[in-house]
Formats: structure tokens, sequence, C-alpha cells
């Protein structure tokens, strides 16, 4: 074999072996999120910051998942990759940010049970 034909080789290599690494992280499956209907109710509440380049919504989500994170409720990957769209979109990058979460949201599977919710009672709908 020439050195020709060698570095031939190895470039078609290298060249395999990184588009099986971006198909592979491609469809992957994205961190999921708890069948918690509070959890679920602030990534999408994210979404709607980010879409709105709302800085105070976007603050206010991060705070209410940062609760979720600190209570065990959201799981460390899920959290992870929360706040990665976070902090693109506090680069100014917020159409980035916002693709970046329409695709985690649509990898959600939302199987399993249900986690019990707060309450949702109020002075309005109070039963009696």
């Amino acid at each position: 074999m020439t050195n020709r034909n060698k570095i031939l080789f190895s470039v078609l290599a290298l060249l395999v072996i990184a588009i099986a690494g971006r198909t592979w992280l491609a469809f992957r499956s994205p961190p999921q999120i708890p069948p918690s209907d509070e959890v679920f109710r602030t990534v999408d509440a994210l979404f709607t910051a980010v879409t709105a380049h709302d800085e105070k919504r976007l603050a206010d989500c991060e705070q209410r998942l940062g609760k979720y994170k600190a209570a065990g409720t959201l799981p460390a990957a899920a959290a992870k990759r929360i706040d990665g769209v976070i902090a693109t979109a506090r680069s100014g990058q917020w159409d980035s940010a916002a693709r970046r979460l329409y695709d985690f949201i649509h990898g959600q599977r939302r199987d399993g049970t249900p986690l019990p919710s707060a309450s949702r009672q109020t002075a309005m709908n109070v039963k009696k």
C-alpha cells in the first residue's frame, strides 16, 4: 500500500466515523422529564418565554426549574439540557434556543404514571 493510499484510507475512515457520530447524535432521544404536569407546564412556559424573547419570563421559568431540580423532580440530564437552552437565549441567540427547546420538547414521551400535582383550589373554585 502506497503512502497516497494510506492517506486516502485514513481520511475516508475519519469521514465515516464523523458521519456515524453525527447520525448517532441526531437520532438519540433527549433526556426525559418526569410525567409531572408542573414540570411540563414550566418547560412549555419556557418555550413561550424564549420565542417571545422575554427576559423576565425566562428568569421566572429558570427559577421554577431550579426548584424542581433541587427537589429532585427534574432529572440532572434534563436540567443540564434546559440550562443550555437558557444560556443560549441569554447570549442573545433566541432563535437557536427556541429550536433546541422545540427539539427537546418534541422528543419527550409522556408515558408513565403522572406525579401528584399541587392543589389547584382557589377562592373562586372552592368546593362546598
